[in-house]
Order: structure tokens, then sequence, then C-alpha cells
């Protein structure tokens, strides 16, 4: 799902809103409905295929500082 996260540049409120490739209106601020909203920068939310769901997530293999292979 295309989920976006903006910020209202009037009220500085942080919002989400789902935009759609179909979608041809700029989203507006959800409290005071401002049309000048700022896109952030978010971090993504998936789940690798075959990490279960309570395992805590993605976790990357151990780093091996000494060198040895």
């Amino acid at each position: 799902m295309p989920i976006f996260e903006f910020k209202c540049s009037d009220c500085n409120h942080t919002f989400e809103t789902l935009i759609l490739a179909s979608d041809t209106d700029q989203p507006v601020c959800p409290l005071c409905s401002c049309k000048f909203v700022e896109k952030l920068i978010s971090a993504a939310s998936f789940r690798p295929n075959g990490i279960p769901t309570g395992s805590g997530g993605f976790k990357p293999p151990a780093c091996n500082p000494s060198g040895g292979g």
C-alpha cells in the first residue's frame, strides 16, 4: 500500500495518507485544510518473506571484525 507521510507548512501537523497512482489531487492537512504540505521521507515498513511474525523482524548476519572468513 502506498501510504505517504506529510507535514503541513502552516500548523506543522504530521499525517499519513494513502496515495494511489490514479489520484490527481494534492493532499491537504486534515487539521487546518492547508494545501501546502511537504512529503516526508519515512522508514519502510515491510517484512522480508520467510521471517515469522513473532521473530522480531529481520536480523542481519553477525559481523566478524577479526576478518577471519
